[in-house]
């Protein structure tokens, strides 16, 4: 055997064993660094902007740091004590809730018969109850998994710094070996950067956006535990085709059933603004030759919450877009895919 073969063969298997080796030594935090470094791609032009009045790469990405902990640890310091009272408070107050009521008023003729209604009832019931558990239950995880959460917080945090102060370097290392000509390293950079702005501008922070002018009605008209209802309507509006309707709405009917008319028409309000504000946000984030196909993006937001948890939402669909990427590139045509527009 040709002795340069030979080392060839070895070379690769003792990378590849070490491949395997490193991935299972970062499993435990690769979603952490992950993490980090989605918020840095969030936070660059931040720090560009920084850069340019400091034109120190350190303090930059050092002021962003201390930024984005004070975005993240003053929230929590004065919103969880509120939040997980609201959360129990949600919890008791389904416990007891008639589900069957309010929607034999609205539908009297369908709930005419008690065993359709007592059956209709018991499903609501097990469904939010489960829900309602499964949420004190992450509460309680969150708690007593707080050293391990505050380790994967360091990790996000130093990922989170060198990407941002180091991203050209790296940029430059992943270009180098990419086994792609330069006008393809160029071509799959550029998709990737526009189909990630696509779905982290334009889904999740669009998304949260929505939520929150939904629980800024919800606080305005002193809804029952307002806070816990925005956060479920951010969450919603991330996904795309379901947004903050489906919890602004039934909001708004059990309103109307009981009688607070003003209130249900003031948050309907909101809730239309929150719906309609995505068409004039979004395409100030999302070029129209960066999109990505609603349907797509809620696979893979769906499927990322299975596989990733709560991070999913964010991973699940850029998994998805760089596939279609890279089968974009490979196909090396004008024309526009199925499922994204990445060409000019």
């Amino acid at each position: 055997m040709d002795k340069d073969y030979f080392n060839k063969i070895v070379t690769t298997i003792i990378l590849g064993v070490l491949i395997v080796l490193s991935f299972f030594l970062l499993k435990p935090i690769l979603l952490s660094i992950i993490v980090g470094i989605i918020l840095a791609f969030i936070f660059n032009p931040v720090y560009n902007w920084i850069f340019k009045i400091t034109k120190l790469q350190n303090l930059s990405a050092g002021l962003i740091c201390v930024l984005l902990i004070l975005l993240i640890f003053l929230p929590l310091w004065f919103f969880t004590p509120i939040f997980i009272e609201q959360s129990f408070e949600v919890y008791l107050a389904s416990q007891q809730m008639d589900f069957v009521t309010p929607l034999k008023n609205i539908f009297p003729s369908l709930f005419a018969s008690e065993e359709f209604s007592a059956e209709i009832g018991s499903v609501l019931y097990s469904f939010v109850t489960k829900m309602t558990n499964s949420l004190v239950n992450l509460l309680s995880q969150l708690i007593l998994n707080f050293p391990t959460i505050f380790l994967q917080l360091i990790v996000t945090f130093f990922t989170f710094f060198f990407v941002l102060r180091d991203k050209d370097i790296i940029v430059s290392y992943l270009q180098s070996i990419l086994p792609f000509s330069k006008d393809i390293e160029k071509k799959l950079f550029e998709s990737s950067k526009g189909i990630t702005s696509s779905v982290i501008y334009g889904q999740v922070i669009i998304g949260m956006i929505q939520g929150l002018i939904v629980g800024l009605g919800l606080f305005i008209f002193n809804i029952p535990n307002a806070l816990f209802l925005t956060l479920l309507a951010s969450l919603a509006g991330i996904f795309p085709i379901i947004g903050t309707t489906i919890v602004w709405l039934p909001i708004v009917i059990y309103l109307f059933i009981k009688g607070s008319t003003f209130s249900a028409i003031g948050i309907t309000m909101f809730g239309i603004t929150s719906n309609v504000i995505d068409n004039v946000i979004r395409p100030a984030f999302v070029s129209k030759k960066t999109r990505m196909h609603p349907l797509l993006v809620l696979i893979g937001m769906i499927g990322g919450l299975f596989l990733f948890g709560i991070l999913g939402f964010i991973i699940g669909p850029l998994i998805i877009a760089y596939v279609l990427i890279i089968l974009e590139i490979y196909r090396l045509k004008k024309t526009s895919g199925i499922f994204t527009v990445l060409h000019e």
